[in-house]
């Protein structure tokens, strides 16, 4: 699999590479990326055949929509590239109406965006959260009137409930409005929590799944010990592993346990811990294309040919092992052994 083996993002008709750049890093300060290493990493990606940015509104106080803007005007590529971004969060303090899901906020948040882009549309707009209060209804209906104005293309929910997305599909169908096509959520080795709901919930309703932080914010690189992240001053974890966001809370017995698995995979492969939890994710069932961010060319180097291997099957297996979930109500009822109750021992097979 490489960068320009171009697969459709869910139902649709949006051709998107297996690997997404997400900007996140750039024009951050704290742990991010120089404007000069970030048009570096820009610019290798899109050499390798990546066609697919993912910003939002809120990474670096609206600074990386501005450098992604002024990346793709210089080099002329509105037309080739699959532009990205996200609104919800809260855009002015004291003001309930500059944040969240309502039509007001979704209409304040794309003009910002446009303005910061320098763009007269965008292809794929992200709710970024679920806000908890507005009705459904509402976000589909707005998003609906911007597909139909021509101010965005596509849609899609990162970081909602599975109900939440399987309601909007729904009445996007049986009301004729425009489709949800895609899912942005958390997915790793130490993050397998969507295989419950969501990605069921994706493959059945027809959406592309797109994993946010498949390194665990840097944590499967293997570049931390239990001793601490000192090593690596400055990286992201290192900046907000103290913070509230649970995030950024990786420093777990048990995800030590997972990443000791993954470095022994790794060896085994002679690969970086990196490039195997990476492919890992991005060869999931249900998922297209998978989110990577970078703050040195050097490490989107490594990470693009994350993609270009295949782990064994026993090895595949011993990850899949170390990570797997702990058993949950209702989900245990699922499994084969007591689905073979329910058949009463015979075999029955889905048809697809």
């Amino acid at each position: 699999m490489h960068l320009n083996e171009y697969i459709t993002l869910g139902r649709s008709g949006l051709r998107v590479s297996p690997l997404a750049l997400g900007t996140m890093t750039f024009g951050n300060d704290r742990w991010g990326s120089d404007d000069a290493e970030a048009k570096r990493i820009f610019d290798r990606y899109i050499q390798d055949g990546g066609n697919f940015v993912d910003t939002a509104d809120g990474y670096a106080e609206g600074k990386s929509e501005q450098i992604v803007g002024k990346f793709v005007a210089e080099d002329k590529l509105r037309d080739r590239l699959v532009i990205a971004t996200k609104f919800t969060f809260n855009a002015q303090e004291g003001n309930p109406n500059a944040g969240g899901n309502g039509r007001k906020n979704i209409y304040r948040a794309l003009e910002g965006s446009l303005r910061r882009l320098n763009m007269d549309y965008i292809d794929l707009y992200w709710m970024h959260v679920w806000d908890t209060v507005t009705p459904v209804e509402e976000v589909v209906s707005t998003l609906t009137d911007l597909v139909r104005a021509g101010k965005i293309r596509y849609y899609g929910f990162s970081d909602v409930p599975a109900w939440y997305v399987a309601r909007a599909q729904t009445l996007a169908e049986r009301l004729g409005w425009e489709r949800v096509i895609g899912l942005q959520l958390e997915y790793s080795l130490v993050e397998r929590s969507i295989e419950h709901e969501h990605i069921p919930a994706a493959r059945e309703l027809g959406l592309g799944v797109c994993p946010w932080s498949p390194l665990a914010s840097g944590f499967l690189a293997g570049k931390y010990g239990k001793e601490g992240p000192s090593s690596s001053k400055g990286s992201r974890l290192d900046v907000l592993q103290s913070s509230n966001n649970p995030v950024f809370n990786k420093f777990t017995e048990r995800n030590w346990k997972v990443l000791n698995a993954v470095r022994e995979v790794a060896k085994q492969m002679d690969r970086p811990a990196a490039q195997v939890a990476l492919n890992w994710v991005a060869t999931q069932p249900g998922v297209t294309s998978t989110i990577i961010g970078a703050t040195k060319l050097k490490q989107l180097e490594s990470n693009l040919v994350a993609i270009g291997f295949t782990i064994p099957n026993d090895l595949r297996g011993k990850l899949d092992e170390a990570s797997q979930l702990e058993p949950a109500h209702p989900y245990m009822f699922f499994d084969e052994l007591l689905q073979d109750r329910v058949r009463g021992g015979v075999k029955v097979r889905k048809w697809s």
